[in-house]
C-alpha cells in the first residue's frame, strides 16, 4: 500500500522527496502528494516526515488517499 500524506500536517519542508527511492512525491498547491502507482510502500518517507504527515494507505483517512491520488495526476514532479 503506498504512503499518503495528510495535508493538514503537512508544512511542506520537502524531506519527504529528499528521501525517496523512487521519486513518487509531486509538490501540490497546498501540500506534497505521493503518487500511489510510483510509491513502492517502503515507508522511508513515514520515518523521516518531522510532522507526521505521512501513513499507510490503509491508515490515511479516505479523503487523503484520494486528495493524493488526484493530485499527483496534475501536480509537478518534486524532483
Amino acid at each position: 500500500m503506498p504512503s499518503v500524506v495528510n495535508g493538514d500536517l503537512c508544512v511542506k519542508c520537502g524531506t519527504c522527496a529528499g528521501v525517496c527511492p523512487v521519486e513518487a512525491f509531486h509538490i501540490a498547491e497546498s501540500q506534497y502528494v505521493v503518487d500511489p502507482d510510483t510509491c513502492i510502500d517502503c515507508g522511508v518517507c513515514i520515518s523521516e516526515c518531522p510532522q507526521g504527515a505521512i501513513t499507510s494507505e490503509d491508515e490515511a483517512e479516505e479523503k487523503w488517499v484520494k486528495v493524493n491520488a488526484d493530485e499527483a495526476k496534475t501536480a509537478p514532479s518534486a524532483y
